[in-house]
């Protein structure tokens, strides 16, 4: 089918579209608000600028294509959209679970609120996109860029964020417990009161960030690069700082109770009762 055709079908009121081969087909600025494209090729399709509103593409073919579209409250689960564009679309209430993203393009897209659990994330570049509460929980974000991305109430449980770059990304209130965050880049990021219980951030950058209030209880941290951070108020029972580093930190009224700081650097550092350590 070609693209004359789809229009003029869906201008008559026919929504039905399903397992179609629509590949390579050129849909620029068109409303296709609603339509049914379950299953459907649309591989390499340059859908730009298109107003996909509500659009049901479970299960679709989207890789390589051009999504730089509305695709508010779109079904995308378990689509292909692999080394898809997708840089500034809005996917806001969007659900893209099970949906393979690798190497896509995510810069500065709107995804507040959409369902990105078990999704496929690997090495996708989400830098600058908004996540404000998006459930994530078990995403493979293996290598992926979210720096500046806004993550703030964002549900990560469990997900794989190994290699990550998240630098200065605002992971306000985010929910962590469970995640896998070793070697991830959170240089100056934002994780106050983030819940992050039972993590695995052995290898990783948190240098100037601001954790106060986080929940980091019964997490490894080991080799964690965690100078000039914040931590005022955090809760770090029981966790793993082995070998950390948190020379010129913040740690005024933390509970550090029963964490294993076993050669860890404190040069500078304030500790919980308010004294420099020395």
């Amino acid at each position: 089918m070609n693209a004359d055709e789809l229009l003029e079908r869906y201008a008559a009121n026919e929504r039905e579209f399903l397992d179609l081969n629509l590949h390579g087909i050129s849909l620029i600025g068109v409303d296709l608000s609603e339509i049914n494209l379950r299953g459907s090729d649309l591989s390499e399709a340059n859908l730009t600028g298109a107003c996909l509103i509500g659009a049901n593409l479970r299960e679709a073919n989207l890789k390589g294509a051009i999504l730089r579209a509305n695709l508010c409250e779109a079904n995308l689960i378990g689509a292909n959209i692999v080394g898809a564009d997708l840089s500034a679309a809005n996917l806001s209430g969007a659900s893209l679970r099970t949906a393979q993203l690798e190497d896509s393009k995510l810069m500065g897209a709107n995804l507040s609120e959409a369902n990105l659990s078990e999704a496929n994330l690997r090495r996708a570049n989400l830098s600058g996109a908004k996540l404000l509460d998006a459930p994530m929980s078990r995403a493979n974000l293996i290598n992926a860029v979210l720096s500046g991305a806004i993550l703030e109430g964002a549900n990560l449980t469990n997900a794989i964020l190994s290699g990550a770059n998240l630098e200065k990304a605002k992971l306000v209130q985010a929910i962590l417990n469970g995640a896998v965050l070793e070697r991830v880049n959170l240089n100056g990021a934002d994780l106050s009161r983030a819940k992050m219980i039972g993590c695995n951030l052995a290898g990783a950058d948190l240098s100037h960030t601001n954790m106060r209030g986080v929940s980091i209880s019964w997490s490894t941290l080991r080799g964690v690069n965690l100078q000039g951070a914040n931590l005022y108020r955090a809760k770090l029972t029981w966790s793993n700082l082995t070998g950390a580093i948190l020379r010129g930190a913040i740690l005024i009224d933390a509970n550090i109770n029963r964490a294993n700081l076993k050669n860890a650097e404190l040069d500078g550092a304030i500790m919980p009762d308010g004294r420099s350590y020395e």
